[in-house]
C-alpha cells in the first residue's frame, strides 16, 4: 500500500520572503534584549552593596531582578 504525502510536489521553501524577514526580525529583537539586559547586569554589579540595597536587591539578585523574576523577598519593596 502506498500514501502520497500532502506537500507531494510543493516546495519546500516558502512561498514569500515575509516568513524569512520575520524570523529575521524577531532574531535581531531577541539580540537586541540579551544585550540590554547583559548591559544592565553589568551596570548593577558596578554598584557597591550599599546601592544595591538602596534600591531593594542584592547582589545575590541581580540576575532574577534584570530578567524580571520578582521574587516573595523583593515584593515587599513593591
Amino acid at each position: 500500500m502506498t500514501t502520497i504525502s500532502q506537500t507531494a510536489g510543493q516546495s519546500l521553501r516558502p512561498s514569500s520572503s515575509g516568513g524569512f524577514f520575520r524570523a529575521l526580525a524577531s532574531g535581531a529583537y531577541a539580540l537586541f534584549e540579551r544585550l540590554e539586559r547583559r548591559s544592565a547586569i553589568k551596570t548593577l554589579n558596578e554598584l557597591d552593596d550599599r546601592a544595591l540595597r538602596d534600591i531593594g536587591i542584592t547582589r545575590s539578585q541581580i540576575e532574577d531582578a534584570v530578567y524580571g523574576q520578582v521574587k516573595a523577598e523583593l515584593t515587599r519593596y513593591l
